[in-house]
């Protein structure tokens, strides 16, 4: 009987882990672009249908590229802090896009998604993950930073990667904003890596 309920016990715990689409699988794809590569085009519709390139954003001091999603409790908590920091870069040269690349999240939910939290920003629609499969994006949020020579100069998380949170008052920037500061002044960024927490992207 002890050993029925033990194994009752971590069939749960597995559920659960299960359930949550926290990022502990040892499954899920391997970082593909690293710091110092260049970070090849690509083209992607946004949630009207409208074409986007990457290097369309030529010109610019910096490109913040962010996957969210529009269901992840660890992406939502950080929707106030992502549409400040395209109100507070983009007149300083950062452009800031948007890509969900989840499989349950159609595009119209996508729009309504970013009207509904003021993400005034390209919003992109990865259908298939074909943009996170090749870049190696795992989670919600999760950030690479370019410069202008969209050379990879930051990947990782917003802020909080230490002690993830649910809770949109206690989500920060507090580890993207200096590599944003550094790209700006056309320094080396300091910390180029953090661990970016969330649920993972739901593949198809």
């Amino acid at each position: 009987m002890a050993a029925w309920s033990h194994l009752r016990l971590w069939a749960i715990v597995l559920g659960l882990v299960l359930v949550s689409g926290a990022c502990t699988a040892s499954d899920l794809p391997a970082t593909k672009v690293k710091i110092g590569d260049t970070m090849e085009d690509f083209t992607l519709p946004d949630t009207a249908g409208a074409k986007h390139s990457l290097y369309e954003f030529k010109g610019k001091k910096g490109v913040m590229v962010i996957f969210f999603a529009t269901q992840c409790p660890y992406s939502n908590a950080f929707n106030h802090v992502m549409a400040g920091l395209a109100k507070e870069y983009g007149p300083r040269g950062v452009t800031v896009v948007g890509i969900n690349a989840n499989k349950t999240e159609p595009a119209a939910e996508v729009a309504e998604h970013a009207r509904a939290h003021g993400l005034d920003f390209p919003i992109l629609k990865d259908e298939g993950n074909v943009i996170a499969d090749r870049l190696g994006a795992r989670v919600t949020p999760e950030v690479y930073l370019l410069d202008s020579n969209w050379t990879v100069r930051y990947h990782g998380a917003l802020g909080n990667s230490h002690q993830p949170t649910t809770k949109p008052e206690e989500a920060s920037d507090v580890e993207v904003r200096p590599a944003l500061g550094s790209v700006l002044a056309g320094q080396p960024v300091a910390q180029t890596e953090t661990k970016a927490f969330g649920c993972t992207i739901k593949r198809i």
